[in-house]
């Protein structure tokens, strides 16, 4: 992500604290998000924010998107 991609997300994120509900996904752990964010220190006030009044529903399992995929493989090769 850019910069000022970044800068922009925590921009929104900080303009919607305590306002508002927003759900994110990702499939990265907090501690990998530095590397998408770009600094430490945005990304620590990123997830102060986020992580405060919070509800983390952590899954595992097989893709959505890949169980999917593979019906409609299945069904054309039928």
């Amino acid at each position: 992500m850019s910069k000022t991609g970044a800068e922009l997300l925590f921009e929104l994120i900080s303009q919607r604290y305590e306002r508002g509900s927003t759900l994110i996904t990702s499939n990265l752990p907090f501690e990998e998000w530095t590397e998408t964010f770009g600094t430490e220190r945005l990304t620590g006030a990123l997830l102060d924010r986020l992580t405060h009044h919070v509800n983390i529903l952590e899954m595992n399992g097989e893709s959505y998107r890949l169980n999917q995929s593979r019906a409609r493989l299945a069904a054309a090769n039928k």
